[in-house]
């Protein structure tokens, strides 16, 4: 069965292993977004920063979210530097992909053990991909 933006995913991941072998743990978040910036356009993947999408409530825009990055067009990427991914992460994730109309993502976590999380959201529910790129 084919994976929804793997070979991208892939490469993200190894960024962010890349930037977790060489930062180590302990940084903010805001140290290692600066380090995956450098590290994705060493790599020549397109990405933006912050990225704002609408939320719409019964066909009227509410609000925005701004995403930590969106890479290639294709996969939204949420930054955390936290002990660990919690429910509560998953579940931004799943929204941000809502409001972006985007199917896969990844929760790249910083923390005392670098882990990540791939998502995808079918239209209907958010699958946890069990962090296999």
């Amino acid at each position: 069965m084919a994976v929804l933006h793997e070979k991208l995913t892939h490469s993200i991941i190894g960024a962010f292993y890349s930037v977790h072998n060489t930062l180590g743990h302990g940084f903010l978040e805001s140290i290692y977004a600066g380090a995956m910036h450098l590290e994705l356009e060493r790599l020549q993947i397109p990405f933006a920063i912050e990225r704002e999408f609408p939320v719409t409530y019964r066909s009227r825009t509410i609000g925005t979210a701004r995403l930590d990055l969106v890479v290639a067009n294709a996969v939204v990427v949420e930054l955390k530097a936290v002990r660990q991914i919690a429910g509560a992460h998953e579940a931004q994730l799943l929204n941000y992909l809502r409001a972006s109309g985007l199917q896969v993502g990844l929760i790249l976590n910083f923390g005392p053990r670098c882990t990540f999380r791939r998502m995808v959201w079918t239209g209907q529910q958010g699958i946890v991909d069990n962090g296999e790129p």
